[in-house]
């Protein structure tokens, strides 16, 4: 029996990950946009080169990545958070000069740009994404001015992950859906129950409730509008995986052309609690070729 070293094993799962990922996705591409006339940028790293395709059917993310590039903004800021399995994140302008262990992440260029979601664009393995403030100061999912991330996700996704997905990202709509079902007359007993429950810390009951609820929510759930993943999501999802859950919340405006597997390595890097790399990851981001109008 043949035995590899942890590094040999890494190694060859990135590189089998990477031949699968380009080979799918140059399908999956190739349907979306003619990309012949997109800008090509390169991201220049201690651990090597990302290539990044910019997309055309978001130009206000698009543009504003550019104006950056050109005026140098991204050179020698770090890779401040890599989460493995999820992405990798960047663009902070205090992360320039920052000190070992400070939390980063928390800084931007002051000002945001627009959302702009498209049902071609979402959270594959290898997307460039614009990070941005949570739903509670920033309820229009308005992006950063400055920071992004590169999706990695976990690999390829189950219809069971799918769906669990799916459901978490409609998770508002569902918990509306179960607040006004307990404001009903029919249900004024089971809102009594359940507060008498949550009062005497009762979680078995309270579970068993919260099951009965599911149940009539979904039936409601089906015939409410609500977001789903398209056949071509699915498709690539179950292929090459990524991050699902972030559809429609966060804007994706570009993909990796090269590179993925300095994604990875980035990826793994060993972390402090705050999930910055111990050992500074920086960058310089240049442009290869501009779009075309």
């Amino acid at each position: 029996m043949i035995f590899f070293s942890k590094t040999k094993i890494i190694s060859i799962f990135i590189f089998l990950t990477a031949v699968c990922y380009q080979n799918n996705k140059a399908q999956i591409l190739a349907a979306s946009e003619d990309t012949s006339k997109n800008a090509l940028v390169l991201i220049k790293t201690s651990l090597g080169n990302i290539t990044l395709r910019l997309s055309n059917q978001t130009p206000l993310h698009r543009d504003n990545f550019l104006k950056l590039i050109k005026k140098h903004f991204y050179d020698s800021l770090l890779f401040h958070r890599v989460i493995n399995g999820f992405m990798i994140q960047g663009g902070d302008p205090l992360s320039k000069h920052a000190k070992p262990f400070v939390l980063l992440g928390d800084s931007d260029n002051h000002y945001t740009v627009p959302a702009e979601f498209t049902p071609h664009l979402f959270h594959q393995r290898g997307m460039l994404c614009a990070a941005r403030d949570g739903d509670e100061v920033n309820p229009q999912k308005a992006s950063s001015g400055c920071q992004f991330y590169i999706t990695q996700g976990r690999g390829a996704l189950s219809d069971r992950d799918l769906l669990l997905y799916e459901h978490r990202i409609n998770k508002k709509i569902r918990n509306h859906l179960k607040d006004s079902l307990l404001q009903t007359p029919e249900l004024a007993s089971v809102l009594q129950k359940q507060q008498e429950y949550k009062k005497n810390k009762n979680n078995d009951s309270l579970l068993l409730l919260d099951k009965m609820l599911d149940e009539k929510i979904s039936l409601i759930y089906a015939h409410t509008p609500h977001y789903t993943f398209s056949t071509q999501q699915i498709q690539t999802y179950k292929k090459i995986g990524g991050t699902p859950h972030l559809d429609n919340n966060y804007t994706v405006f570009g993909e990796v052309i090269n590179g993925m597997a300095i994604v990875d390595k980035i990826a793994q890097a060993e972390t402090d609690s705050h999930d910055r790399p111990l050992e500074n990851i920086r960058m310089e981001i240049r442009l290869l070729r501009d779009y075309t109008p």
